[in-house]
Parts: C-alpha cells; sequence; structure tokens
C-alpha cells in the first residue's frame, strides 16, 4: 500500500510533546464547546456538510484561537509569532506536528487535522485524521488518496452512541480508524485492542488517544480478526468497517475488498467465537437487498451459534440511489463525466450481477449467551425513525428483557409485578365527540422511541402498572370492572404483557 501522496505524520515517540500540546489546546479553549462559541451555530453547522467559508469568516482576526481554528481545522497557514504564545511550537515542528512554510519559515502549516471533540462525561478529546478529513466525512481533501485516514462522521458518532458502556475488562476495535471507538472504549475497559489494515490509521489512532489524554491501545495492523492470536476473547468488540458495498476496493478507508456484504457478513459471523460470556460485539453495516430473498432472514443467516441478536435497519436505498451517494462521497461527480459514467455502469453492473435490488444501512448487536445455544433471541426490525442518543443504556436494556422473558412462561408473568417505564404517554385517536377512541397507542419518549397500539385492557393495565400489584391480580380487577371472565382475560393477556416487555413499555419491578 502506498501513501507517496500524504504527508508524514507527527512522531508517536514524543508523548511528551502531545501532553503539552493537549495542555496548550486546552488553555486557548480550542474544545468542542470553544469552538462553537467561536463559530457560532450556523459556521460550526457548516463544518460538518465540509463547508469552510462560514468558519473562514469567523476566524478573521488576531486571537491565538481564531489562528489554532485556522491552522488545525481549516488547513490555512498561519504566522508563528500568532501562535508562539499558545503553542510550543518549536516541540510542535520538532516532532511533526507542525511544519514551515516557505523559506524564511515566518508561516507554519499543521501536518495533520485536529478536531475538538467532547467526550461523553465533558471531557476534552481531540480527534486526529488527514488533512481535510476532520470534518464533513469522506468528501474532503485528499480522501481519494489510497491509506488516507478520516476523521469524526456520522457514522462514527451512531455507533459510539449505541455502545454499551457497562465497565470491561477488555474490548477490541476493528477497523479503528482514527481512534475514536478506541478513545471511547478506554474509558470504561481495562485494556483495549485496535486494529487495522491500514498502518497509516493505527499511527494516528496512536495520535488521537495521546492527544485525548487516554491511555495507550494495543495496536496491530491487519484485516478483521486477523491480528488476533487464535484464542483472544473479549467483553466488548466494536466495529465501524469499510462496509462499502462497491465493485472493487478502490477506497481503503471504505471498501471492504470482499464481494457484496460478505465483509459484514464475515464480520458478524466470526464475531461470536471471540466474545466472551456476556459479552456484546457492536457494528454497523451494509446489507444487500436481493431479489427473491427476504432480507430479514438473509441477516438472521449471520447471527452466529451461542448468540443473541438485535438487528436494526435505519435506512434502505434504492441501487442508484447507493451508487450516487457513495461516487459523490469520493467526489467523482466533479471529474471527467466518461470516467463518472463507467464507474456508475460498473457499480451497476455489479448490483445486476447479484439481482440486488437495493442496500440496507443499520446496527448489529450481537450479546453471547449460553441460553442462546439451546433458545437464540434474534430480533431483525425496521426503524427508521427518530431515536435519543446515546442508545447503549437501551441496548443493554433490550439484552436484559430477552433474559426475562426468555425465564418466564405465561404463569410467571401473571405472577410478577410490573411498572411502567419512564416517559411513556398514552394517546387516544378517534371522532371528535366519541365515547370510545377508535384505538390507544402507547408512545415511548426516550431511547427508541417506540409506539405500539393496545386495547383497552392493555391501555388499563399499563396505566395501573405501578410494582404493588401482581399482573394477575391487576387483570382480575379489570375482569371485575369491565364485566368479563377473568379466567379467559388471564389466558389471552400474557401475550399483550410480553409484548410490551419486550419493547420496553413495561419493566420487571424489583
Amino acid at each position: 500500500m502506498s501513501h507517496s501522496k500524504l504527508p508524514s505524520l507527527p512522531s508517536v515517540d514524543r508523548p511528551d510533546v502531545a501532553a503539552r500540546l493537549r495542555a496548550a489546546l486546552i488553555g486557548a479553549d480550542f474544545t468542542a464547546d470553544g469552538l462553537l462559541d467561536l463559530l457560532g451555530a450556523s459556521a460550526y453547522a457548516a463544518l460538518a456538510r465540509s463547508e469552510v467559508v462560514p468558519a473562514l469568516r469567523a476566524t478573521r482576526g488576531e486571537s491565538a484561537l481564531k489562528a489554532l481554528v485556522r491552522l488545525f481545522l481549516l488547513q490555512q497557514p498561519v504566522a508563528r509569532a500568532r501562535v508562539e504564545d499558545a503553542l510550543p511550537v518549536d516541540a510542535c515542528v520538532d516532532s511533526g506536528w507542525l511544519v514551515p512554510v516557505g523559506d524564511s519559515s515566518d508561516d507554519i502549516a499543521a501536518t495533520v487535522d485536529v478536531r475538538p471533540y467532547g467526550g461523553p462525561d465533558g471531557e476534552d478529546w481531540f480527534i486526529v485524521s488527514d488533512l481535510g478529513c476532520a470534518v464533513g466525512g469522506a468528501g474532503g481533501v485528499g480522501s481519494k488518496d489510497e491509506g488516507v485516514v478520516l476523521g469524526v462522521g456520522g457514522a462514527s458518532t451512531t455507533l459510539a452512541g449505541i455502545t454499551v458502556r457497562t465497565p470491561v475488562g477488555s474490548a477490541l476495535d476493528l477497523g479503528t480508524g482514527s481512534g475514536i471507538q478506541a478513545l471511547h472504549a478506554a474509558q470504561h475497559a481495562t485494556r483495549v485492542t485496535a486494529t487495522d489494515l491500514n498502518p497509516r490509521a493505527l499511527h494516528i489512532t496512536a495520535l488521537t488517544l495521546a492527544l485525548s489524554g487516554a491511555p495507550a491501545a494495543d495496536l496491530r495492523q491487519g484485516s478483521l480478526f486477523e491480528p488476533l492470536a487464535d484464542d483472544e476473547t473479549y467483553d466488548l468488540i466494536v466495529s465501524n468497517p469499510p462496509f462499502v458495498i462497491s465493485p472493487g476496493a478502490r477506497l481503503t478507508y471504505r471498501d471492504g475488498g470482499m464481494g457484496g456484504d460478505d465483509l459484514c457478513r464475515t464480520l458478524v459471523q466470526r464475531a461470536g467465537e471471540r466474545l466472551n460470556e456476556g459479552g456484546f460485539a457492536q457494528f454497523l453495516a451494509n446489507w444487500q437487498h436481493v431479489a427473491g430473498e427476504d432480507w430479514q432472514e438473509r441477516l438472521r443467516s449471520w447471527v452466529p451459534r451461542g448468540c443473541d441478536a438485535w438487528i436494526v435497519q435505519r435506512e434502505v436505498q434504492d441501487v442508484t440511489q447507493y451508487a450516487e451517494l457513495w461516487l459523490r462521497d469520493a467526489g467523482d461527480h466533479r471529474g471527467d463525466p466518461a470516467e463518472y459514467q463507467a464507474r456508475y455502469d460498473a457499480w451497476l453492473d455489479e448490483f445486476e450481477a447479484r439481482k440486488v435490488k437495493g442496500v440496507g444501512f443499520g446496527w448489529i448487536t450481537l450479546r453471547k449467551s449460553a441460553a442462546a445455544d439451546d433458545e437464540p433471541s434474534v430480533t431483525v426490525e425496521e426503524w427508521p425513525h427518530p431515536v435519543e442518543q446515546p442508545l447503549g443504556e437501551t441496548v443493554r436494556a433490550h439484552f436484559a428483557r430477552v433474559d426475562y422473558l426468555r425465564a418466564s412462561d405465561d404463569a410467571a408473568l401473571l405472577g410478577a409485578h410490573f411498572r411502567l417505564a419512564s416517559e411513556v404517554v398514552q394517546e387516544q385517536v378517534g371522532l371528535p365527540g366519541a365515547e370510545d377512541p377508535e384505538h390507544v397507542v402507547l408512545r415511548q419518549n426516550r431511547g427508541m422511541r417506540r409506539a405500539t397500539k393496545v386495547d383497552t385492557v392493555g391501555a388499563g393495565f399499563a396505566g395501573v402498572c405501578d410494582g404493588s400489584l401482581s399482573a394477575g391480580r391487576i387483570l382480575d380487577a379489570i375482569a371485575q370492572l369491565v364485566g368479563e371472565d377473568a379466567v379467559a382475560l388471564r389466558d389471552r393477556t400474557p401475550a399483550q404483557i410480553r409484548l410490551l416487555v419486550e419493547q420496553g413499555f413495561l419493566e420487571p419491578a424489583p
């Protein structure tokens, strides 16, 4: 793999300089909050769209913070004198963070992007990436170069938000890229291993961790699980892999190099043997919608033995939309029209040969469980609606409910005590003035923000669940109120209780 077009990276052997640079950046308020205050919401949001003009306008002037934004985020040379009081300039030049511009050395430029990033508990972190790739995803300058390392994008933050954040002994970040998942994992894992096929990504991950004040990770080069010893297992595995389904592997950061969705399938199928009991594996993925196949069954076939799974499809694109998205991602639409058309044709040829009609995008979570050997729980659903991030606790709670329901038959449910989950509201839909609603909807205002229809018994049952009475006693009282046979009501209601528990509307009371 050649990286001749890409600039040299700062040294990873000078942690003292990284620590001094970190302190200087924080001291100058070059942080996520400081950046928002300086630029304003409009220019800050424009950066996420790879639009830099509003930020350039906002950083006119002589302040050190404005100079740092131009230097590290906007890739503009600045006068050395403007930042000498804010940065250890000589040390940064010696270790490769900065380089002189021109013969006089009066101006300096950054060799990498440095993006302030706020940690989940208010930490001041910094994500390092290649020039032009800190903001706005893959459309930045240089993103066509083989081996380029991107910064934080929407996929990165999505995965970070859905990851279960319980304390663990070991975590594995597969395809670490700029190191954001490893950085998050370092906050709750005793030991973090990060792998990547691209050696430049491992170098940048080390810089991200050092500049963020996080412990160093065990960095290993190789594809997927190849860098691991045969007996290595982990409590948490995360991956934002190169999941794009493309003809060939032109761009390392996004193209998996396997046919169709084979990379994502392989990643999921092999993860089970690398998980410790109770451990989670969480991925972002693309999958094919193939003519004549049920896409949900396709994904069910990926789940390894001994694992429960929750798979959520967030979006589906037809093949033309998908091809256009990733052609534009690489900037191909701005090049030679004939070359663009040829690449577009190649993409559609690939899909046609595989009978692919669309491509799904979403989240895959596995949880290793001994109970799954005999009775696996595999939930595959489509949920394109807004959710509330972070979702890590929602994911953990989903699998806790799986365990509870797997161990509870109908008699156990009727004997159990439940309470309504927090921030669940009831909506009644019907004609104005009607005596009874046409239907009743329970809606969550947190987490997945689900909504589900219930009948009047289900609504009444959920409304009085405060943990004080068993489900059976509540149903007996409802039967008396509505004049229904209590035995018949007990017989038909557990399925509805089970659904409300499964979807998180009801919680088993302690």
